[in-house]
């Protein structure tokens, strides 16, 4: 299979072919789009020319389709960057929240107190939809107002504002009004219908309220324009009481205002609301009453999340344990790494039962009733799914989980007991990494068989062929250059599991480590500022993904205990991700935007249209319960040193 290359332009990631063949940019004006490009086989494809050139043909129609898209999104995103760029006043900076069906951004201005949870100050945050409002009066007057008058020296003492200036930007650009030009109405539908973030016709409603959940302002105010009105919903929140004074009711069902002091975004408490609407020059003299209505925070969404916040790793690692890693029904990836976190827990918490109840489970496997490896299939959720047995093995001391180990290590070699090019079940995602190289060590730890190290970085060094990138991230698989959120999420984990087991004399351990520190490099320029990995890593607008975030954490946090990776460095990156896994994980162990399970994907698009999960999933729980786990280790390891 031939190695893709990718040509960039107009900050776009384009791509040709299916087939494998690369196409190798050879020049490229962006006025008038003007692609050119080569064909590279690379050596052993066997992939015939004609065969490529048909499959270009049909990419190039694809391309063609593509264009008017991406020209749109790019004019759309410049004119709604100068906007917001024109907003930013003192300490208020750019943070995106979500993307629209064509392609544009949707921007927030936040300053980073506002990320703080914990901060004294009442957090209110600005929402303007577009419309025929006028954004540059409506909101950036009223930012301007609020951050740099001598009238509202006061109000900054006690509150902190931050904004969504144009939740529609693509109505707003095209000025269509409320219209989205995707065929929805994002300002009517609250709470959001259908699937976050994939709705083909509202997905702004979904990326707005979800955000307001997760970052838990403590007031939110809707601003538009017709006729002077300030409406506020008669809700049983107390917090609301000073503000029944300043207007009428807004009933259920009438857009944003109404619906969060009525509803729970991300399961995470109502957020008081109000809506304000009429000449968009009063609205600094307006927001200036509401300040001085008596309303102060936090919000019950906040308080649910301080509360989140005040847990230990133990306290959040327990709770996950009552929900995941309770079965095994059959050897895979998801199962098999919850019930390592709750050995891990056990161990952490000296209480035995965790232990054997995994033991418990996993007797069918034991016993020759189930077969570890199911016949005729070969798939790598499976090999990885065998990490239950060598951690078992590590912890017990019992031959019988390093056989069980073995069988999926010994898929390594072929019939004659020769290694493979690659283990088998790869299917050219970024995945592998974490799939087959584990589990390969680890029983080459378990065994003294140098054979399984060598097929782990044979196996790596196939793998990072296929899908590097030139900017250190990891395609999710040749047949589109996005770099999926978890298919990064995999190798960083992969690797870290990798080097845990390796010897420093092992000749393996200097090009896993050397490739494991430089995707850890090109991911940390992607780390969000509120401590999270993107569903596409270098996408700032598509959703802040709970998995890929726990699982480069964990690889991150293991990296430090270990040595492999400098404190100073990484430290801070742990402190600004911990933070944010914690606040997306519920009492219950329910989660919050974990990407629903994920095989290769055809572009760009489709990656960020992935189901984000709200709610209880094994998945992002066994993912979970690794992380916890691992940072109660190391707070362990601090306090006896």
């Amino acid at each position: 299979m031939g190695r893709v290359s990718r040509g960039r332009c107009c900050s776009k990631w384009l791509r040709a072919g299916t087939c494998g063949n690369s196409w190798r940019e050879a020049g490229c004006t962006c006025s008038g789009w003007d692609w050119k490009w080569a064909w590279t086989p690379r050596a052993g494809n066997r992939e015939t020319r004609e065969g490529c050139v048909m499959k270009w043909s049909v990419a190039g129609i694809g391309l063609v389709l593509l264009v008017p898209s991406l020209v749109w999104a790019g004019e759309a995103n410049t004119k709604i960057g100068k906007l917001v760029e024109g907003m930013r006043v003192g300490p208020l900076k750019r943070l995106d929240i979500g993307v629209t069906r064509k392609g544009t951004s949707i921007p927030a201005l936040v300053t980073d107190e506002d990320l703080v949870l914990g901060s004294n100050k009442t957090r209110v945050l600005l929402v303007n939809f577009g419309g025929a409002a006028n954004p540059e009066v409506s909101v950036g007057a009223t930012l301007e107002w609020f951050y740099k008058s001598r009238e509202a020296v006061g109000f900054r003492k006690r509150f902190l504002l931050s904004a969504v200036p144009v939740v529609n930007p693509d109505g707003w650009s095209a000025g269509r009004g409320d219209s989205n030009l995707s065929g929805g109405i994002p300002a009517k539908t609250f709470p959001p219908n259908g699937t976050a973030y994939g709705d083909p016709k509202n997905p702004e409603a979904h990326y707005l309220w979800r955000w307001i959940g997760i970052s838990a302002p403590d007031l939110v105010i809707e601003i538009g324009d017709g006729s002077s009105s300030l409406s506020v919903p008669r809700t049983g929140l107390d917090a609301m009481r000073p503000l029944f004074k300043l207007g009428p009711d807004l009933e259920s069902g009438e857009g944003l205002a109404a619906a969060l002091p009525r509803h729970s975004p991300c399961d995470t408490g109502p957020v008081p609301a109000l809506r304000l609407r009429g000449d968009p020059r009063q609205v600094p003299a307006r927001l200036a009453k509401i300040l001085e209505s008596g309303f102060t925070g936090p919000s019950p969404a906040r308080r649910e999340l301080q509360q989140r916040l005040d847990r230990t790793p133990i306290q959040i690692a327990g709770q996950l344990a009552k929900r995941y890693g309770h079965q095994l029904g059959t050897v895979a990836y998801i199962p098999a790494l919850a019930l390592v976190g709750r050995v891990r827990l056990g161990k952490l918490i000296d209480d035995p039962t965790h232990l054997a109840d995994v033991e418990r489970i996993v007797r069918p496997y034991v016993e020759g009733k189930k077969p570890t490896v199911p016949p005729g299939r070969i798939f790598g959720s499976n090999h990885s799914g065998h990490l239950v047995f060598s951690e078992l093995a590590r912890v017990t001391g019992k031959p019988i989980y390093r056989k069980l180990a073995k069988n999926a290590a010994d898929l390594a070699f072929d019939k004659r007991g020769q290694l493979r090019e690659a283990m088998p079940g790869h299917v050219e995602m970024s995945d592998s990494v974490f799939m087959a190289c584990p589990i390969l060590v680890e029983t080459g730890a378990l065994t003294g068989n140098r054979q399984y190290t060598r097929m782990a970085l044979r196996h790596m060094t196939f793998m990072l062929r296929t899908n590097l990138r030139s900017d250190g991230l990891h395609a999710h698989s040749p047949l589109d250059p996005a770099p999926w959120g978890r298919g990064n999420g995999f190798p960083a984990l992969g690797l870290a599991w990798c080097l845990s087991h390796l010897p420093k004399s092992a000749p393996e351990r200097k090009p896993i480590l050397a490739a494991h520190r430089a995707h850890l490099a090109a991911l940390l320029k992607h780390q969000d500022p509120t401590g999270t990995w993107h569903q596409v890593v270098n996408h700032p607008g598509s959703y802040r993904e709970f998995t890929s975030t726990c699982m480069i954490t964990y690889s991150i946090i293991r990296g430090i205990r270990r040595g492999w990776l400098d404190r100073k460095r990484f430290g801070p990156v742990v402190d600004r991700a911990w933070p944010a896994i914690k606040s997306r994980i519920a009492a219950d162990a329910t989660l919050v935007d974990v990407c629903t399970g994920t095989g290769k994907q055809k572009d760009l698009r489709a990656y960020l249209d992935r189901p984000a999960i709200l709610g209880a999933d094994d998945r992002g729980g066994a993912m979970a319960l690794l992380v916890t786990t691992e940072m109660a280790a190391w707070q362990r390891d601090q306090k006896t040193r």
